[in-house]
Protein backbone atom coordinates (compact mmCIF):
# COMPACT_ATOMS: atom_id res chain seq x y z
CA UNK A 1 0.00 0.00 0.00
CA UNK A 2 1.77 3.73 -1.11
CA UNK A 3 0.60 6.53 0.88
CA UNK A 4 0.95 9.93 -1.11
CA UNK A 5 0.85 13.51 0.26
CA UNK A 6 -2.55 15.41 1.48
CA UNK A 7 -2.88 18.02 -0.26
CA UNK A 8 -3.12 21.46 1.53
CA UNK A 9 -4.96 24.12 0.57
CA UNK A 10 -3.77 27.41 1.97
CA UNK A 11 -6.56 30.24 1.96
CA UNK A 12 -8.77 33.06 3.35
CA UNK A 13 -9.00 36.92 2.68
CA UNK A 14 -7.20 39.37 0.84
CA UNK A 15 -3.64 40.36 2.92
CA UNK A 16 -4.48 38.00 5.73
CA UNK A 17 -1.64 36.70 5.57
CA UNK A 18 -1.70 33.39 3.15
CA UNK A 19 1.27 33.84 0.98
CA UNK A 20 3.01 34.81 3.92
CA UNK A 21 2.42 32.09 6.20
CA UNK A 22 3.62 29.82 3.52
CA UNK A 23 6.75 31.97 2.99
CA UNK A 24 7.47 30.98 6.56
CA UNK A 25 6.35 27.26 6.14
CA UNK A 26 8.80 26.58 3.14
CA UNK A 27 11.87 29.59 3.85
CA UNK A 28 10.83 31.70 1.01
CA UNK A 29 9.96 35.10 0.30
CA UNK A 30 7.09 34.84 -2.45
CA UNK A 31 4.89 37.00 -1.00
CA UNK A 32 7.22 40.84 -1.30
CA UNK A 33 7.23 39.61 -5.47
CA UNK A 34 4.08 39.65 -5.63
CA UNK A 35 2.09 42.65 -7.06
CA UNK A 36 0.52 44.56 -3.76
CA UNK A 37 1.79 41.25 -1.58
CA UNK A 38 -1.33 39.81 -3.06
CA UNK A 39 -1.39 36.05 -4.82
CA UNK A 40 -1.92 36.52 -8.30
CA UNK A 41 -1.58 33.05 -9.52
CA UNK A 42 -1.90 29.17 -8.36
CA UNK A 43 1.14 28.11 -7.20
CA UNK A 44 2.34 24.32 -5.23
CA UNK A 45 4.76 23.21 -2.96
CA UNK A 46 5.96 19.82 -2.71
CA UNK A 47 7.18 19.92 1.02
CA UNK A 48 8.91 16.74 1.55
CA UNK A 49 9.44 14.62 4.83
CA UNK A 50 12.74 15.64 5.69
CA UNK A 51 12.04 19.33 5.43
CA UNK A 52 8.64 18.74 7.86
CA UNK A 53 10.93 17.16 10.37
CA UNK A 54 13.83 19.69 10.10
CA UNK A 55 10.99 22.53 10.37
CA UNK A 56 9.04 20.88 13.07
CA UNK A 57 11.43 19.12 15.99
CA UNK A 58 7.74 18.92 17.55
CA UNK A 59 7.37 15.76 15.69
CA UNK A 60 9.91 13.97 16.49
CA UNK A 61 9.66 15.07 20.20
CA UNK A 62 6.18 13.59 20.31
CA UNK A 63 7.34 10.30 19.20
CA UNK A 64 4.65 11.22 16.29
CA UNK A 65 6.26 8.31 13.40
CA UNK A 66 5.58 9.98 10.43
CA UNK A 67 3.67 7.28 7.59
CA UNK A 68 3.08 10.08 4.80
CA UNK A 69 5.98 11.40 2.96
CA UNK A 70 5.08 15.41 3.42
CA UNK A 71 3.30 17.44 2.18
CA UNK A 72 2.33 19.02 -1.54
CA UNK A 73 0.99 22.89 -0.61
CA UNK A 74 -1.39 24.73 -2.64
CA UNK A 75 -1.39 28.75 -2.82
CA UNK A 76 -4.28 30.28 -4.21
CA UNK A 77 -5.60 33.77 -5.26
CA UNK A 78 -8.25 34.64 -2.74
CA UNK A 79 -11.03 34.62 -5.36
CA UNK A 80 -9.85 30.69 -6.38
CA UNK A 81 -9.67 29.69 -2.67
CA UNK A 82 -10.84 26.36 -3.53
CA UNK A 83 -13.26 26.34 -6.68
CA UNK A 84 -10.47 25.17 -8.93
CA UNK A 85 -9.53 22.72 -6.94
CA UNK A 86 -12.23 20.47 -6.43
CA UNK A 87 -13.11 16.47 -7.43
CA UNK A 88 -16.77 14.93 -7.36
CA UNK A 89 -18.19 18.10 -6.12
CA UNK A 90 -15.86 18.43 -3.42
CA UNK A 91 -12.75 20.07 -2.83
CA UNK A 92 -9.43 18.67 -4.22
CA UNK A 93 -7.75 19.65 -1.09
CA UNK A 94 -7.56 16.22 1.74
CA UNK A 95 -7.23 19.44 4.54
CA UNK A 96 -6.91 23.00 4.48
CA UNK A 97 -5.28 25.91 6.36
CA UNK A 98 -7.93 28.92 6.64
CA UNK A 99 -5.86 32.12 7.78
CA UNK A 100 -7.30 34.73 9.38
CA UNK A 101 -5.97 38.16 11.00
CA UNK A 102 -6.73 37.61 14.40
CA UNK A 103 -7.02 41.67 14.98
CA UNK A 104 -9.70 41.44 12.08
CA UNK A 105 -11.59 38.53 12.55
CA UNK A 106 -14.07 37.03 9.86
CA UNK A 107 -14.01 39.31 6.69
CA UNK A 108 -16.42 38.36 3.61
CA UNK A 109 -14.50 36.31 1.99
CA UNK A 110 -13.40 34.11 5.13
CA UNK A 111 -16.77 33.55 5.41
CA UNK A 112 -16.97 32.65 1.32
CA UNK A 113 -14.23 30.06 2.37
CA UNK A 114 -16.11 28.96 5.35
CA UNK A 115 -19.21 27.78 3.31
CA UNK A 116 -17.12 26.20 0.76
CA UNK A 117 -15.15 24.10 2.82
CA UNK A 118 -18.51 22.96 4.82
CA UNK A 119 -20.23 22.65 2.15
CA UNK A 120 -17.32 20.30 0.40
CA UNK A 121 -17.35 19.12 4.17
CA UNK A 122 -13.27 19.96 3.66
CA UNK A 123 -11.88 19.38 7.43
CA UNK A 124 -9.22 22.34 8.04
CA UNK A 125 -7.30 24.06 10.66
CA UNK A 126 -7.17 28.20 11.30
CA UNK A 127 -3.90 29.88 11.19
CA UNK A 128 -4.74 32.98 13.61
CA UNK A 129 -2.31 35.50 11.87
CA UNK A 130 -0.53 38.28 13.01
CA UNK A 131 -0.21 37.84 16.43
CA UNK A 132 2.87 40.07 16.79
CA UNK A 133 0.80 42.66 15.43
CA UNK A 134 -1.25 42.89 18.97
CA UNK A 135 -0.24 46.06 21.11
CA UNK A 136 2.60 45.28 23.21
CA UNK A 137 3.28 41.40 22.00
CA UNK A 138 6.88 39.98 22.26
CA UNK A 139 7.93 37.07 21.19
CA UNK A 140 9.24 35.17 24.34
CA UNK A 141 10.57 31.82 25.00
CA UNK A 142 9.12 28.45 25.42
CA UNK A 143 6.75 26.43 23.42
CA UNK A 144 3.83 28.81 22.01
CA UNK A 145 1.33 28.10 24.91
CA UNK A 146 3.72 29.24 27.41
CA UNK A 147 4.63 32.20 25.00
CA UNK A 148 0.85 33.36 24.94
CA UNK A 149 0.05 32.82 28.85
CA UNK A 150 3.83 34.64 29.62
CA UNK A 151 2.40 38.07 27.79
CA UNK A 152 1.72 41.14 29.88
CA UNK A 153 -1.88 41.06 31.64
CA UNK A 154 -2.94 43.64 29.18
CA UNK A 155 -2.06 42.13 26.08
CA UNK A 156 -3.07 38.59 27.36
CA UNK A 157 -6.40 40.00 27.87
CA UNK A 158 -6.62 41.68 23.96
CA UNK A 159 -5.37 38.66 22.63
CA UNK A 160 -8.57 37.18 24.87
CA UNK A 161 -11.05 38.85 23.95
CA UNK A 162 -10.09 38.76 19.92
CA UNK A 163 -9.21 34.91 20.14
CA UNK A 164 -13.07 34.63 21.62
CA UNK A 165 -14.76 37.28 19.29
CA UNK A 166 -13.77 34.76 16.20
CA UNK A 167 -14.57 31.89 18.26
CA UNK A 168 -17.81 33.34 18.63
CA UNK A 169 -17.79 34.04 15.06
CA UNK A 170 -17.39 30.61 13.64
CA UNK A 171 -20.22 29.29 16.17
CA UNK A 172 -22.69 31.21 14.08
CA UNK A 173 -21.60 29.39 11.16
CA UNK A 174 -22.20 25.75 12.75
CA UNK A 175 -18.36 25.25 14.10
CA UNK A 176 -17.30 24.67 17.36
CA UNK A 177 -13.34 25.69 17.86
CA UNK A 178 -10.88 26.27 20.60
CA UNK A 179 -6.67 26.55 20.27
CA UNK A 180 -5.51 23.50 19.27
CA UNK A 181 -3.39 22.60 22.79
CA UNK A 182 -6.80 22.75 24.42
CA UNK A 183 -8.69 20.07 22.06
CA UNK A 184 -9.24 16.47 22.95
CA UNK A 185 -11.18 15.79 20.14
CA UNK A 186 -10.21 16.96 17.04
CA UNK A 187 -12.93 15.51 15.27
CA UNK A 188 -15.33 17.77 17.04
CA UNK A 189 -13.72 21.20 17.13
CA UNK A 190 -11.83 22.83 14.46
CA UNK A 191 -7.98 23.64 15.73
CA UNK A 192 -6.34 27.58 16.20
CA UNK A 193 -3.38 27.71 15.93
CA UNK A 194 -1.88 31.51 16.73
CA UNK A 195 1.28 32.38 14.72
CA UNK A 196 2.85 35.33 13.36
CA UNK A 197 4.23 34.89 9.53
CA UNK A 198 6.91 37.64 10.31
CA UNK A 199 8.20 36.43 13.82
CA UNK A 200 7.87 32.68 12.89
CA UNK A 201 5.74 32.18 15.86
CA UNK A 202 2.65 29.32 16.04
CA UNK A 203 4.95 28.08 12.26
CA UNK A 204 6.13 24.80 13.75
CA UNK A 205 2.42 23.97 15.78
CA UNK A 206 1.13 24.74 12.46
CA UNK A 207 3.21 21.67 10.78
CA UNK A 208 2.64 19.31 13.95
CA UNK A 209 -1.27 19.95 14.59
CA UNK A 210 -1.24 19.12 10.01
CA UNK A 211 1.06 16.19 10.56
CA UNK A 212 -1.24 14.73 13.30
CA UNK A 213 -4.25 15.45 11.49
CA UNK A 214 -3.39 13.65 8.67
CA UNK A 215 -2.03 10.78 10.07
CA UNK A 216 -5.11 10.21 12.51
CA UNK A 217 -8.17 11.12 10.59
CA UNK A 218 -6.80 11.02 6.35
CA UNK A 219 -5.05 7.66 5.66
CA UNK A 220 -7.71 5.53 3.94
CA UNK A 221 -8.02 8.55 1.38
CA UNK A 222 -4.30 8.61 0.41
CA UNK A 223 -3.99 5.39 -0.34
CA UNK A 224 -2.85 5.69 -4.35
CA UNK A 225 -4.80 3.81 -6.51
CA UNK A 226 -3.97 2.38 -9.91
CA UNK A 227 -5.52 4.96 -12.32
CA UNK A 228 -4.02 8.28 -12.90
CA UNK A 229 -6.13 10.98 -12.01
CA UNK A 230 -5.93 14.67 -11.18
CA UNK A 231 -7.69 18.33 -11.85
CA UNK A 232 -6.64 21.09 -14.50
CA UNK A 233 -5.82 24.09 -13.12
CA UNK A 234 -4.43 26.97 -15.56
CA UNK A 235 -3.61 26.87 -18.71
CA UNK A 236 0.07 28.16 -19.28
CA UNK A 237 2.64 29.32 -21.76
CA UNK A 238 6.13 29.76 -22.05
CA UNK A 239 8.34 29.88 -24.74
CA UNK A 240 5.72 29.39 -27.67
CA UNK A 241 4.92 26.01 -26.13
CA UNK A 242 1.11 25.46 -24.00
CA UNK A 243 1.35 23.83 -20.93
CA UNK A 244 -1.28 21.85 -18.99
CA UNK A 245 -0.75 23.15 -15.31
CA UNK A 246 -2.41 20.58 -13.18
CA UNK A 247 -2.65 18.51 -10.08
CA UNK A 248 -2.07 14.69 -10.18
CA UNK A 249 -3.89 13.47 -6.95
CA UNK A 250 -4.30 9.42 -7.70
CA UNK A 251 -2.18 6.92 -9.10
CA UNK A 252 0.99 7.57 -12.05
CA UNK A 253 0.96 9.27 -15.15
CA UNK A 254 4.25 8.55 -17.52
CA UNK A 255 4.75 9.81 -21.47
CA UNK A 256 3.05 8.38 -23.78
CA UNK A 257 -0.52 7.88 -21.94
CA UNK A 258 -3.40 8.30 -23.13
CA UNK A 259 -5.40 10.18 -21.24
CA UNK A 260 -9.04 11.75 -20.79
CA UNK A 261 -9.81 15.53 -19.97
CA UNK A 262 -13.62 16.25 -19.51
CA UNK A 263 -15.48 18.78 -21.51
CA UNK A 264 -19.15 19.76 -21.47
CA UNK A 265 -19.59 17.84 -24.53
CA UNK A 266 -18.10 14.73 -23.00
CA UNK A 267 -14.10 14.33 -23.02
CA UNK A 268 -11.41 15.03 -25.15
CA UNK A 269 -8.58 11.81 -25.52
CA UNK A 270 -5.00 12.35 -26.39
CA UNK A 271 -1.88 11.62 -25.65
CA UNK A 272 1.12 12.75 -23.17
CA UNK A 273 3.71 14.20 -25.15
CA UNK A 274 5.57 15.32 -22.54
CA UNK A 275 5.34 15.91 -18.46
CA UNK A 276 7.65 18.05 -15.90
CA UNK A 277 7.00 17.73 -12.29
CA UNK A 278 7.52 20.35 -9.37
CA UNK A 279 10.88 19.88 -7.42
CA UNK A 280 10.65 19.90 -3.49
CA UNK A 281 10.60 23.23 -2.07
CA UNK A 282 10.76 25.06 -5.32
CA UNK A 283 9.22 27.08 -8.02
CA UNK A 284 11.26 24.87 -10.99
CA UNK A 285 9.71 22.16 -13.07
CA UNK A 286 11.68 19.20 -13.97
CA UNK A 287 11.25 16.83 -16.97
CA UNK A 288 10.11 13.36 -15.92
CA UNK A 289 9.23 9.99 -17.05
CA UNK A 290 6.81 8.91 -15.17
CA UNK A 291 5.52 10.95 -11.77
CA UNK A 292 3.23 9.79 -9.12
CA UNK A 293 0.44 11.16 -6.45
CA UNK A 294 0.61 13.34 -4.98
CA UNK A 295 2.45 16.24 -7.25
CA UNK A 296 2.07 19.25 -9.29
CA UNK A 297 2.83 18.89 -12.77
CA UNK A 298 2.65 20.22 -16.04
CA UNK A 299 1.70 18.73 -19.30
CA UNK A 300 2.17 18.77 -22.95
CA UNK A 301 -0.77 16.76 -25.35
CA UNK A 302 -1.02 16.06 -28.89
CA UNK A 303 -5.02 17.53 -29.25
CA UNK A 304 -5.73 20.87 -30.06
CA UNK A 305 -8.95 21.38 -28.47
CA UNK A 306 -9.85 23.81 -25.93
CA UNK A 307 -9.33 22.48 -22.17
CA UNK A 308 -10.98 23.79 -19.41
CA UNK A 309 -9.36 24.88 -16.52
CA UNK A 310 -10.97 23.28 -13.12
CA UNK A 311 -11.75 20.20 -15.25
CA UNK A 312 -11.59 16.39 -14.22
CA UNK A 313 -8.85 14.28 -15.84
CA UNK A 314 -7.82 10.74 -16.24
CA UNK A 315 -6.41 7.63 -17.34
CA UNK A 316 -8.06 6.55 -20.43
CA UNK A 317 -9.45 3.36 -19.90
CA UNK A 318 -12.56 2.60 -21.41
CA UNK A 319 -15.43 5.01 -23.26
CA UNK A 320 -17.76 3.59 -20.61
CA UNK A 321 -15.83 4.18 -17.22
CA UNK A 322 -14.32 7.76 -18.54
CA UNK A 323 -18.15 8.70 -19.24
CA UNK A 324 -19.45 7.42 -16.15
CA UNK A 325 -16.38 9.26 -13.86
CA UNK A 326 -16.78 12.73 -15.56
CA UNK A 327 -20.61 12.13 -15.15
CA UNK A 328 -20.43 12.22 -11.43
CA UNK A 329 -17.37 14.76 -11.22
CA UNK A 330 -19.10 17.65 -13.17
CA UNK A 331 -23.33 17.23 -14.69
CA UNK A 332 -24.73 16.32 -11.11
CA UNK A 333 -23.08 19.57 -9.37
CA UNK A 334 -24.31 21.47 -12.57
CA UNK A 335 -27.71 21.86 -12.43
CA UNK A 336 -29.85 24.29 -13.92
CA UNK A 337 -33.77 25.63 -14.00
CA UNK A 338 -36.44 26.07 -16.52
CA UNK A 339 -35.85 29.71 -16.22
CA UNK A 340 -33.52 32.59 -14.52
CA UNK A 341 -29.95 34.21 -14.49
CA UNK A 342 -26.73 33.46 -16.65
CA UNK A 343 -23.65 32.78 -15.30
CA UNK A 344 -20.25 32.30 -16.21
CA UNK A 345 -16.88 31.62 -14.73
CA UNK A 346 -13.26 31.00 -14.93
CA UNK A 347 -13.18 27.15 -14.32
CA UNK A 348 -15.13 24.34 -13.72
CA UNK A 349 -14.73 24.74 -9.84
CA UNK A 350 -15.58 28.31 -9.63
CA UNK A 351 -19.09 27.70 -11.58
CA UNK A 352 -19.70 25.26 -9.02
CA UNK A 353 -19.30 27.51 -6.00
CA UNK A 354 -21.03 30.06 -7.57
CA UNK A 355 -24.04 27.85 -8.22
CA UNK A 356 -24.37 27.12 -4.72
CA UNK A 357 -24.28 30.43 -3.33
CA UNK A 358 -26.81 31.24 -5.40
CA UNK A 359 -29.00 28.96 -4.44
CA UNK A 360 -28.28 29.73 -1.11
CA UNK A 361 -30.00 33.14 -1.84
CA UNK A 362 -32.52 31.70 -4.31
CA UNK A 363 -31.48 32.78 -7.45
CA UNK A 364 -32.73 30.40 -10.32
CA UNK A 365 -30.28 30.12 -12.91
CA UNK A 366 -30.87 28.82 -16.70
CA UNK A 367 -27.65 28.91 -18.10
CA UNK A 368 -24.30 28.60 -16.88
CA UNK A 369 -21.10 28.09 -18.54
CA UNK A 370 -17.12 28.56 -18.55
CA UNK A 371 -15.23 31.07 -20.14
CA UNK A 372 -15.45 34.99 -21.56
CA UNK A 373 -19.01 36.42 -21.75
CA UNK A 374 -19.82 35.86 -25.07
CA UNK A 375 -22.73 37.40 -27.88
CA UNK A 376 -24.91 33.89 -27.30
CA UNK A 377 -25.20 34.60 -23.20
CA UNK A 378 -26.40 38.36 -24.21
CA UNK A 379 -28.98 36.98 -26.67
CA UNK A 380 -30.32 34.40 -24.23
CA UNK A 381 -31.07 37.41 -21.52
CA UNK A 382 -32.33 38.80 -23.83
CA UNK A 383 -34.67 36.27 -24.51
CA UNK A 384 -34.95 36.58 -20.74
CA UNK A 385 -36.62 40.45 -20.58
CA UNK A 386 -40.20 39.12 -22.29
CA UNK A 387 -40.08 36.40 -19.88
CA UNK A 388 -39.17 38.16 -16.23
CA UNK A 389 -36.54 41.46 -16.18
CA UNK A 390 -35.33 40.10 -13.14
CA UNK A 391 -33.72 37.43 -15.23
CA UNK A 392 -32.22 39.67 -17.77
CA UNK A 393 -28.88 39.27 -15.90
CA UNK A 394 -25.42 37.45 -16.67
CA UNK A 395 -23.09 37.08 -13.53
CA UNK A 396 -19.25 36.73 -14.61
CA UNK A 397 -16.84 35.61 -12.18
CA UNK A 398 -13.01 36.27 -13.21
CA UNK A 399 -13.80 36.13 -16.38
CA UNK A 400 -13.68 39.46 -19.65
CA UNK A 401 -16.25 40.61 -21.76
CA UNK A 402 -16.18 39.77 -25.14
CA UNK A 403 -15.75 42.65 -28.27
CA UNK A 404 -18.53 41.50 -29.99
CA UNK A 405 -21.11 41.31 -26.88
CA UNK A 406 -23.83 43.74 -28.29
CA UNK A 407 -25.47 46.02 -25.85
CA UNK A 408 -29.13 46.09 -24.91
CA UNK A 409 -31.20 48.14 -22.61
CA UNK A 410 -32.29 46.40 -19.66
CA UNK A 411 -29.79 43.61 -20.03
CA UNK A 412 -27.85 43.72 -16.92
CA UNK A 413 -23.74 42.12 -16.78
CA UNK A 414 -21.94 42.11 -13.71
CA UNK A 415 -18.50 41.01 -13.37
CA UNK A 416 -16.28 40.90 -10.74
CA UNK A 417 -13.09 38.22 -9.44
CA UNK A 418 -14.72 38.32 -5.59
CA UNK A 419 -17.68 35.58 -5.73
CA UNK A 420 -19.23 37.57 -2.31
CA UNK A 421 -19.23 40.92 -4.83
CA UNK A 422 -20.68 39.57 -7.44
CA UNK A 423 -23.74 37.85 -5.24
CA UNK A 424 -23.74 41.54 -3.13
CA UNK A 425 -24.02 43.40 -6.31
CA UNK A 426 -26.90 41.07 -7.84
CA UNK A 427 -29.26 40.98 -4.84
CA UNK A 428 -28.54 45.12 -4.76
CA UNK A 429 -29.66 45.11 -8.64
CA UNK A 430 -32.63 42.46 -8.12
CA UNK A 431 -33.93 44.80 -5.22
CA UNK A 432 -33.76 47.92 -7.41
CA UNK A 433 -34.88 46.38 -10.37
CA UNK A 434 -38.22 44.98 -8.26
CA UNK A 435 -38.75 48.57 -7.15
CA UNK A 436 -38.51 49.95 -10.79
CA UNK A 437 -40.75 47.38 -11.83
CA UNK A 438 -43.72 47.67 -9.97
CA UNK A 439 -43.61 51.62 -10.40
CA UNK A 440 -43.83 50.62 -13.60
CA UNK A 441 -46.98 48.21 -13.14
CA UNK A 442 -48.57 50.80 -11.06
CA UNK A 443 -47.93 53.59 -13.85
CA UNK A 444 -49.99 51.27 -16.20
CA UNK A 445 -53.20 51.30 -14.06
CA UNK A 446 -55.22 53.87 -13.25
CA UNK A 447 -55.41 55.40 -9.93
CA UNK A 448 -57.74 53.85 -7.38
CA UNK A 449 -58.60 56.29 -4.36
CA UNK A 450 -61.83 56.59 -1.88
CA UNK A 451 -62.73 60.42 -0.90
CA UNK A 452 -64.67 61.46 1.72
CA UNK A 453 -66.54 64.32 1.30
CA UNK A 454 -66.00 67.29 3.77
CA UNK A 455 -69.56 68.89 4.08
CA UNK A 456 -67.95 72.06 6.23
CA UNK A 457 -65.83 73.27 3.36
CA UNK A 458 -67.58 74.31 0.52
CA UNK A 459 -65.55 76.95 -1.03
CA UNK A 460 -68.34 77.76 -4.14
CA UNK A 461 -71.13 75.80 -5.04
CA UNK A 462 -70.67 75.82 -9.21
CA UNK A 463 -68.08 76.90 -12.16
CA UNK A 464 -66.30 75.39 -10.90
CA UNK A 465 -67.39 73.84 -7.46
CA UNK A 466 -64.81 73.78 -5.01
CA UNK A 467 -65.08 71.67 -2.11
CA UNK A 468 -62.56 69.58 0.94
CA UNK A 469 -62.33 66.03 0.74
CA UNK A 470 -59.92 63.59 2.72
CA UNK A 471 -58.43 60.77 0.92
CA UNK A 472 -59.55 57.77 2.77
CA UNK A 473 -57.50 55.33 0.67
CA UNK A 474 -55.66 55.10 -2.16
CA UNK A 475 -54.43 58.56 -4.63
CA UNK A 476 -55.68 61.49 -6.08
CA UNK A 477 -54.73 62.92 -8.83
CA UNK A 478 -55.61 65.53 -11.09
CA UNK A 479 -58.12 64.90 -14.04
CA UNK A 480 -59.06 61.75 -12.18
CA UNK A 481 -62.82 60.54 -13.43
CA UNK A 482 -64.65 60.62 -9.84
CA UNK A 483 -68.21 58.55 -9.40
CA UNK A 484 -70.14 59.07 -6.58
CA UNK A 485 -71.45 55.86 -3.87
CA UNK A 486 -74.09 55.01 -6.44
CA UNK A 487 -71.89 54.55 -9.00
CA UNK A 488 -73.25 57.50 -10.92
CA UNK A 489 -70.60 59.62 -13.03
CA UNK A 490 -70.06 63.00 -11.43
CA UNK A 491 -66.83 64.50 -13.32
CA UNK A 492 -63.51 65.21 -13.41
CA UNK A 493 -60.98 66.44 -10.92
CA UNK A 494 -59.52 70.15 -12.24
CA UNK A 495 -57.42 71.07 -9.85
CA UNK A 496 -55.87 69.66 -6.63
CA UNK A 497 -55.47 72.22 -3.74
CA UNK A 498 -53.25 71.93 -0.60
CA UNK A 499 -52.62 75.05 1.56
CA UNK A 500 -53.57 77.53 -0.96
CA UNK A 501 -51.05 75.90 -3.51
CA UNK A 502 -51.60 73.20 -6.22
CA UNK A 503 -50.31 69.87 -6.05
CA UNK A 504 -50.71 67.07 -8.52
CA UNK A 505 -51.60 64.32 -6.11
CA UNK A 506 -52.93 63.83 -2.80
CA UNK A 507 -52.10 60.40 -0.63
CA UNK A 508 -54.39 58.60 1.98
CA UNK A 509 -55.07 60.77 4.90
CA UNK A 510 -54.36 64.21 3.33
CA UNK A 511 -57.33 66.87 3.05
CA UNK A 512 -57.15 69.03 -0.08
CA UNK A 513 -59.82 70.90 -2.01
CA UNK A 514 -60.61 70.04 -5.30
CA UNK A 515 -62.08 72.27 -8.31
CA UNK A 516 -64.65 70.14 -10.81
CA UNK A 517 -66.15 72.11 -14.03
CA UNK A 518 -69.52 71.40 -14.35
CA UNK A 519 -70.91 70.40 -11.11
CA UNK A 520 -73.48 71.59 -9.26
CA UNK A 521 -71.77 71.13 -5.67
CA UNK A 522 -75.50 71.47 -3.32
CA UNK A 523 -77.66 69.46 -6.31
CA UNK A 524 -75.06 66.48 -7.08
CA UNK A 525 -73.15 66.22 -3.61
CA UNK A 526 -75.28 67.38 -0.91
CA UNK A 527 -76.65 64.57 0.11
CA UNK A 528 -73.43 62.37 -0.95
CA UNK A 529 -70.95 60.94 1.73
CA UNK A 530 -68.04 59.58 -0.53
CA UNK A 531 -66.72 59.47 -4.37
CA UNK A 532 -64.59 56.92 -5.71
CA UNK A 533 -62.03 56.99 -8.82
CA UNK A 534 -64.35 55.53 -11.84
CA UNK A 535 -62.36 52.46 -13.04
CA UNK A 536 -63.16 50.27 -16.29
CA UNK A 537 -63.86 46.53 -15.82
CA UNK A 538 -60.55 45.80 -17.45
CA UNK A 539 -58.94 48.24 -15.26
CA UNK A 540 -60.52 46.13 -12.09
CA UNK A 541 -59.07 42.80 -13.69
CA UNK A 542 -55.94 44.39 -13.82
CA UNK A 543 -56.25 45.68 -10.66
CA UNK A 544 -56.98 42.07 -9.39
CA UNK A 545 -53.93 40.67 -11.37
CA UNK A 546 -51.50 42.97 -9.55
CA UNK A 547 -52.87 43.33 -5.69
CA UNK A 548 -49.79 42.54 -4.44
CA UNK A 549 -49.30 46.00 -5.24
CA UNK A 550 -51.98 47.88 -3.45
CA UNK A 551 -52.23 48.47 0.43
CA UNK A 552 -55.17 46.56 2.29
CA UNK A 553 -57.39 50.06 2.33
CA UNK A 554 -56.98 50.18 -1.83
CA UNK A 555 -58.29 46.14 -1.97
CA UNK A 556 -61.10 46.91 0.31
CA UNK A 557 -61.81 50.16 -2.33
CA UNK A 558 -61.74 47.68 -5.07
CA UNK A 559 -64.16 45.36 -3.46
CA UNK A 560 -66.76 48.12 -3.04
CA UNK A 561 -66.13 49.00 -6.60
CA UNK A 562 -66.80 45.52 -7.37
CA UNK A 563 -70.24 45.51 -5.65
CA UNK A 564 -71.46 48.57 -7.01
CA UNK A 565 -70.49 48.21 -10.39
CA UNK A 566 -71.72 44.57 -10.26
CA UNK A 567 -68.53 42.71 -11.77
CA UNK A 568 -67.90 39.62 -11.50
Amino acid sequence: MTIRQPIITVAGHVDHGKTSILDALRGTKIADGEAGSITQKISFTKFPVEQLKKVCPLIEKSGIKLVIPGFLFIDTPGHAAFNNLRKRGGSLADIAILVIDINEGIKPQTAEVLQILKEHKTPFIIALNKIDRIRGWQKLGGNLKENINSQQSHVKQDFDEKYYTIVGALNSYGFQADLFYNIEDFSKNIALVPCSAHTKEGIPEILFVMAGLSQKFLMDQLEVGDVAKGVVLEIKKENNLSYIESILYDGSLKINDEIAIASFDGFIKTRVKSIQEIEPLSFKFKSKEIVSAASGIRMQINSKDEILPGMPFMLYTSEEEVKENFKSEIFENIKTDKKGIIIKADSLGSLEAMIVLLQQTNVPIVKAGIGTINKSDVLSAKANLNIDPLDAIILGFNVSIGNDVPKFDGIKIISHEVIYKIIEDLQEYREKKTKEIEKERLMELASICKLEILHQYVFRNTSPAIFGVRVSAGELTENQELIDDSGDVIGRVKRIQLDNKGVSEALQNMEVAISMSGVNFERKLGDKKNLYSNISEKQFKKFKENRDLLSSDEIKVLQELKVMKEWN
